[in-house]
């Protein structure tokens, strides 16, 4: 007589049927270094600004920090694999390159949904059982309790890695209290290939497996509020919002195809190709439509702008001269500051006139630091 299907192969099968590509179940206490690797980075001082990391360590070392009650975690994987290569327009100096999750539908709001769609199903299957589920927002290590459960490892770039998808995973998980059985790790690593490590174009990875987020393009382009420190904006080159180079790189990626990413993240057009004049004359309205349902919306139009005019003094190009001028008395320091070198980078002669007039006269310490070809003083944390 034929035995049913357990609820973990029930649950797998829910998952992919719904739109996830990996899913896999890990006890509660499955990655107990996490406590302990998290605490050394915080320590270290990587995180840089992200305070929300040291504010809630305690939550985020172990699942049962955050929920005393969780028995099981359910790691799941979307994916958003690109179907051109991320690394085209490298060499478009006019034109801003937006990593490739960003160029679709806001992944929060995606993941979220069908997180809480496969919740919903599963304590219909499971009565009783108390479920949260969670997308990047919460205390929650997603990654190494992905590895736990098995979808993939954390590469030396210490994102995951998988098999089937390479890199191009959003992640979520569903805490649990019921005690389902465990998939475990799956294996596999990176060897001796440093192709990440070599490809970082600002050096953010002091050794592999570790991340300085100070020095990652994605951390200063995105979280990061204030100016970027001058001795990474060369290394930024055109990138806007994010960097894909070390997933771009890996060799596990060429495995992952584009027919398995979700429709949602299909890039829009406007942001696959956005030229820099353009983003550079956004206010906040414009900024705001142009964005709206896309995670960039949440880093607002002054560091946005501030991303451009990094992009726009490593151009090289004489047209940009004129929207980059046009900033110079932007109310947001941020985009005063950071239009000031991009003048200094394209226009050296017009940036003598206009540092004569303004460089003791801006109210804003860290514009005038700007001025006179120095750090900006960093704000009192």
């Amino acid at each position: 007589m034929r035995q049913d299907k357990s609820i973990e192969e029930r649950l797998k099968a829910k998952a992919a049927e719904i739109g996830f590509a990996a899913c896999g179940v890990a006890h509660a206490d499955a990655a107990p270094r996490t406590a302990e690797r998290l605490r050394q980075w915080l320590a270290e001082g990587a995180h840089g600004e992200m305070l929300w990391m040291e504010e809630r360590a305690e939550q985020r070392g172990s699942p049962r920090g955050l929920w005393p009650e969780v028995r099981s975690v359910i790691a799941l994987g979307m994916s958003y694999a690109p179907a051109n290569d991320p690394l085209a327009l490298a060499a478009e100096g006019e034109i801003g390159r937006i990593s490739v999750y960003a160029q679709g539908a806001d992944y929060h709001d995606v993941v979220k949904r069908r997180l809480k769609e496969l919740a919903r199903w599963l304590v219909a299957e499971a009565p009783g059982a108390d479920v949260k589920v969670f997308v990047d927002t919460a205390p929650v290590m997603e990654k190494p309790l992905s590895e736990a459960a098995g979808l993939g490892w954390q590469g030396k770039h210490t994102n995951l890695v998988s098999r089937s998808h390479g890199s191009w995973l959003f992640l979520g998980a569903i805490y649990t209290t019921l005690d389902l059985a465990s998939d475990g790790p799956s294996g596999g690593g990176c060897g001796s290939c440093d192709a990440c490590q070599t490809a970082c174009p600002t050096g953010a990875f002091p050794a592999p497996y570790r991340i300085d987020a100070r020095r990652c393009v994605s951390y200063l382009t995105i979280e990061n509020k204030g100016p970027i420190p001058r001795e990474l904006r060369e290394g930024i080159g055109n990138r806007i919002y994010g960097c894909d180079d070390c997933l771009a790189v890996c060799p596990w990626n060429k495995f992952a195809a584009a027919a398995q990413a979700n429709l949602a993240f299909h890039p829009r057009a406007e942001l696959t190709v956005p030229y820099l004049a353009d983003l550079l004359a956004l206010d906040d309205a414009s900024f705001r439509a142009v964005f709206a349902g896309s995670p960039i919306k949440r880093i607002g139009r002054d560091r946005m702008v501030r991303n451009c005019l990094i992009a726009a003094g490593n151009s090289g190009s004489d047209r940009l001269v004129a929207p980059v001028l046009a900033l110079l008395d932007d109310p947001a320091p941020v985009v005063r500051g950071a239009a000031a070198w991009a003048l200094e980078r394209l226009d050296r002669a017009r940036w003598q006139i206009e540092s004569g007039a303004r460089v003791a006269h801006d109210p804003d310490p860290q514009v005038r630091a700007e001025w006179l070809g120095l750090d900006s003083p960093a704000p009192p944390r």
